[in-house]
Parts: C-alpha cells; sequence; structure tokens
C-alpha cells in the first residue's frame, strides 16, 4: 500500500531481523528558531516567508536521528531522502561540539566517527551529553 494513515517512521520501516530502537534523538527546540523568525516574518505580508516557514517545519520534521542495537541513523528530506548510517562495531569515537550558547541552553553537535568511513553528525540535538552516553551504552556494552 502506497498511502496509509498510519505513518511509519524511516528508523521503524528500515529495522532488521533482531533489530530493535535504543534511543531516539529529538531536536532542541532552539533548532526551530529560524521558523519561529519566519513565522513572525510572515504575519504581516503572507508571501513568500510563509513559504519559507513551511520549508522549515518540514525539513526539521523530516529529521529523524537514533540508535539501534545495531547501528547509528541519520535521516533527513521529506521529498527525497538523504541518509546517513554507521554498524555500532564500526564507531571509534563520539564527541561533542558545543558553543557558549549550546552549553548555556542545552543543545550541541554529536560527531560520530567510524573506521575508514565518513562520520555521523547530529546537529542540534537536545541533551548532547545523554546521546552520547546512549551512543557509547549501546556500542561499547560493559562485558
Amino acid at each position: 500500500m502506497l498511502w496509509s494513515t498510519t505513518r511509519m517512521s524511516y528508523i521503524e520501516e528500515s529495522l532488521s531481523d533482531g533489530e530493535k530502537i535504543e534511543s531516539l534523538f529529538q531536536l532542541h527546540w532552539f533548532a526551530r528558531v529560524p521558523m519561529i523568525i519566519w513565522i513572525i516574518l510572515a504575519i504581516p505580508t503572507l508571501g513568500i516567508t510563509l513559504l519559507l516557514a513551511l520549508y522549515e517545519y518540514l525539513k526539521l520534521r523530516s529529521i529523524e536521528q537514533g540508535v539501534t542495537n545495531k547501528r547509528v541513523i541519520l535521516k533527513t528530506g521529506f521529498i527525497s531522502r538523504h541518509t546517513e548510517e554507521m554498524k555500532l562495531n564500526s564507531i571509534e569515537t563520539v564527541e561533542i561540539r558545543q558553543g557558549v550558547m549550546g552549553r548555556m541552553f542545552g543543545f550541541g553537535t554529536i560527531e560520530v566517527t567510524g573506521r575508514g568511513i565518513s562520520d555521523v553528525v547530529f546537529k542540534g540535538v537536545d541533551e548532547p551529553m545523554v546521546v552520547k552516553r546512549r551512543i557509547e551504552s549501546v556500542s561499547n556494552p560493559i562485558a
């Protein structure tokens, strides 16, 4: 069936046999600031700025990021789809990047670096230290 009333997320759809979602990472409210600015600018004009606000909303709504018991996953795109995935056994480091605003408001960027492959970068993540711990606890379980 092409269209259904229940929308499954990309992460749920892409699970392999025996794979389960360990954690989904939410965007911080600060990631919505550009959309809010476009909405405020659109109120008096109802022109192109309203379309820009809608675009920002759809862009943010289409982001999925999380970790399963087998991989980390980042999916973007609401018309087209772009995914970045890394198997847990390929992860070498999980790093946090936080500027002054990120430290003050509790958001940041998580960069997952793997062996010989490109990084998976989660931007604007809420509670980056918690996200880092969740990825590391799944990728490096205590034996």
